[in-house]
């Protein structure tokens, strides 16, 4: 990282929120310690000798986080980590069990297993039994239509319990689960959809947000009409939830299909700065141990009522719905989340007792620069954490949530990635929190800053690495090219090709996560935002070549560049760079007529904040975008430092840009 960027460092010496000697004793993560000492004889002097253990001795970690939480396998197996190499670690090899047999294994007759509220005020709550129920039809469905396990099923579905039936049903029965949110546009769903080939289709006839019903049958019979593989379309009517709120008069219990622990659980996407979004494909078991480490390090359990605000566009949601794995209730909110106000979600909180409330840190900084002030309106007494992700989370943020929404929430800040499902940096319900600093490195998870050496360091900002393998990193890419690497060409490059294995481990390649980070003297850590040029917009990340694809499809435009200015905290803001044909200017029109195409065929969140004609897109010799360079630039590096004019193909395209920071 540009050293120009290291001067907003600073270090916070007191404490904004110190865990209560009662908040401590009662941590899951204090749980694990007492067990890993009744059942091991492990003992740890604090959270740090805890974390190295579990990133030195990575069977030992492992085995014991399968116990804790007596994960089932329903067949003997090898160790936990069979193969220590990275690319291409194999985990409980011999293993077999099911992601949505273990949701089920928590179920419980006496509170609700899904709370669900919609903008309209409608309010439902469903049972285990009915959850059960409709994971058991829709599977009976599934099977009816062929599925059998490694099929492909897609999704195009709002945030609603019948979703969440829908994913466990495909999973239970061994299918591939991939989902779409319907406010997404044909471009980007075809984009995802056509790479996995799918077999059926569950859609929705349209949804509301912010009091709108957005139709989207017409839509969905496009997408039908460009996915051939598709063999059969299974209708949600989520505009008419009279239909789903019917009790059956018979309630048919679940089955599910043993599986080996890398059998394929769903596919998600991440998209990078060229070419289609990457399908990655997570393993039922991988994802299993991944998600029960998240929450406890999230200190969510069996009492909790657990709301995050996510659409099902976001790993966020994935992950939200895994709750349901340690006993959770999980509270939905499908719908503008400041319809019919502002305080809409703060409300949801007071009336349904919220005890766990998430959401990506856009949600909090805007409710903060609106002035909001939860607690003084509502009764936030239930709350015990807070969370946040997607974004850096800055320091006046930390300052409001503890000012105006709870002074004794455990505040848990994130950051991860949809890569491999879970958090390299979070919060522990132990420590004590310094505002713009999340707590600690997460178990298991040997996270590091390497300088531009493939060297760590302390209290310096570098690339965030992890070097050593995880069980929910990707089993692979869909479709991707394994005749140069055996685990995929698109795969290696992505994560593996930036540092080189260290000499005393030659097949353990770290892994780059693409997030500039700086690990405190505290063994804290602080995100300094993204390190390529990948958009990463409240919380979901989307590749630029989307992007371009829906602007270049103007004739007026020649070319175009997009860079996501996110740093320090800071909201994001994303530039359009464009270059027009000659005699063609920008004007307020096609300015508006770019942003409304951006809208309808990508989602809202691509739309830029601002529009630039300019002469000429910096491209290197090989005809690459110099997207990263040109946002190094426009964060205070010099030119000098963020690009080479004899590798690339118009060196005299930089004057404008470099014009361009001194102005911004």
């Amino acid at each position: 990282m540009d050293s120009t960027t290291t001067s907003a460092l600073t270090c916070v010496l007191n404490p904004i929120w110190t865990p209560s000697s009662e908040r401590v004793s009662s941590a899951r993560i204090t749980q694990f310690q007492q067990w890993l000492g009744d059942n091991r004889n492990l003992h740890f002097a604090n959270y740090d000798a805890l974390w190295q253990w579990s990133i030195s001795d990575l069977n030992a970690f492992w085995q014991a986080l399968f116990d804790f939480h007596q994960v089932k396998s329903h067949t003997p197996y090898d160790k936990p980590l069979s193969v220590h190499q990275m690319p291409g670690a194999q985990w409980f090899n011999g293993a077999t069990l099911n992601f949505a047999e273990h949701i089920f294994a928590q179920a419980n007759a006496t509170k609700p297993a899904i709370i669900y509220r919609h903008e309209s005020g409608e309010r439902r709550e469903m049972s285990w039994a009915v959850l059960g129920h409709q994971v058991a039809l829709i599977a009976q469905q599934l099977k009816t239509c062929g599925v059998i396990a490694g099929d492909r099923v897609v999704a195009y579905l709002p945030n609603t319990p019948e979703t969440m039936a829908a994913c466990l049903a495909v999973v239970s029965i061994g299918a591939i689960w991939s989902v779409c949110a319907p406010d997404m546009g044909s471009l980007s769903v075809l984009d995802r959809f056509k790479q996995i080939e799918p077999k059926v289709f569950i859609a929705c006839q349209g949804y509301t947000y912010g009091g709108k019903a957005i139709d989207r049958r017409e839509l969905v019979q496009e997408l039908l009409s460009n996915l051939p593989t598709v063999k059969h379309l299974i209708e949600v009517p989520v505009l008419d939830a009279t239909q789903l709120a019917q009790r059956p008069n018979e309630l048919l219990t679940p089955r599910f299909e043993t599986l080996p622990f890398a059998h394929p659980l769903w596919i998600v996407y991440s998209s990078g700065t060229t070419g289609l979004p990457k399908p990655i494909v997570h393993g039922h078991g991988g994802v299993l141990l991944e998600a029960l480490v998240t929450h406890l390090m999230a200190d969510l359990g069996p009492n909790d009522r657990h709301l995050w605000l996510s659409s099902t566009g976001w790993i966020v949601w994935n992950l939200h719905m895994a709750g349901l794995l340690v006993g959770a209730t999980i509270c939905i909110y499908d719908g503008n989340p400041a319809t019919p106000d502002s305080n809409t979600i703060w409300r949801y909180c007071e009336q349904e007792k919220i005890t766990s409330f998430g959401s990506g840190a856009a949600f909090h900084t805007s409710n903060m620069k609106a002035g909001l002030t939860p607690n003084k309106l509502h009764d936030l007494s239930n709350l015990r954490t807070l969370s946040s992700t997607g974004s850096p989370l800055s320091p006046e943020a930390y300052q409001w949530l503890y000012s105006e929404v709870s002074a004794t929430a455990f505040l848990s800040v994130i950051s991860g990635g949809t890569d491999f499902a879970g958090g390299f940096v979070t919060g522990n319900a132990t420590l004590p929190i310094y505002e713009g600093e999340m707590q600690c490195r997460c178990l298991g998870h040997a996270v590091f800053a390497f300088n531009e050496h493939g060297q760590a360091v302390n209290d310096e900002v570098g690339e965030l690495v992890c070097t050593q393998p995880l069980p929910s990193m990707p089993l692979y890419f869909w479709g991707d090219d394994t005749s140069q690497q055996a685990c995929g060409q698109r795969y290696y490059e992505s994560y593996f090709e930036t540092f080189a294995a260290p000499n005393n481990a030659p097949n353990v390649i770290p892994w780059r996560h693409g997030d500039w980070m700086r690990i405190t003297s505290r063994g804290g850590a602080i995100i300094y935002g993204r390190s390529d040029a990948t958009i990463n917009r409240h919380g979901i990340r989307m590749g630029t070549a989307e992007l371009y694809r829906a602007v270049e499809s103007f004739d007026q435009v020649l070319d175009s560049m997009v860079v996501d200015l996110e740093y320090l905290g800071r909201e994001s803001y994303m530039p359009l760079f464009v270059v027009l044909r000659e005699g063609v200017l920008l004007d307020d029109a096609l300015v508006a007529a770019i942003k409304q195409e951006i809208r309808t065929k990508l989602s809202g969140r691509h739309v830029p904040n601002d529009v630039f004609q300019v002469p000429d897109i910096p491209r290197t010799i090989t005809g690459k975008k110099l997207e990263l360079p040109i946002k190094k630039l426009l964060l205070g590096a010099s030119i000098e430092k963020v690009a080479n004019p004899g590798a690339m193909a118009n060196p005299k395209s930089l004057d404008w840009f470099v014009e361009f920071a001194k102005r911004f």
